[in-house]
């Protein structure tokens, strides 16, 4: 009788046939699971990429729209001291503007005469003699300090006492 067709090396070779099958498609399904896992990751890292893109474009228009910002708010101060009518229009455009940068998260940062001089804040643009009460101090401010969230998009820039 011929062993190769006996019904125990038939069954043997069926059993291993799917102990191959079984182990194929286990790796397959390592293959899978491991390649949607690169997959979900490439997707998260490129989305927090494409954030990061948009937020550094829009610090750069910022950047570029504080010097109008300074510009108009000085005009402002110097046409306060006329008739209220005469300015009407320009606060209207300054409110305008308030709201599409706060859109942006734009915030001005809080500075004060006499606060005291903090260099992760402020630029010293120059000092000036003082009291010993104005040492270290703020005297004025020149340009108003802005953030975007907690990150400092320009410092802002003062004179201080010495």
């Amino acid at each position: 009788m011929n062993k190769k067709n006996t019904p125990k090396n038939t069954k043997a070779k069926k059993a291993d046939k799917i102990s191959d099958v079984k182990n194929e498609l286990k790796e397959s399904k390592e293959k899978y699971l491991r390649l949607y896992s690169e997959f979900e990751n490439y997707r998260r890292r490129t989305s927090k990429e494409k954030l990061e893109m948009i937020e550094v474009s829009n610090q750069e228009l910022i950047k570029d729209i504080l010097p109008v910002i300074d510009d108009f708010e000085r005009a402002l101060k110097a046409i306060k001291s006329k008739q209220k009518d005469d300015f009407e229009g320009f606060n209207l455009i300054s409110q305008k503007l308030d709201n599409i940068l706060r859109k942006y998260n734009l915030i001005k940062m809080e500075v004060n005469k006499e606060d005291v001089f903090d260099l992760e804040l402020h630029e010293a643009i120059t000092n000036t003699p003082a009291s010993k009460k104005f040492k270290g101090k703020i005297i004025d401010i020149i340009e108003e300090g802005y953030l975007i969230g907690e990150k400092i998009i320009r410092h802002a820039k003062v004179v201080i006492g010495s």
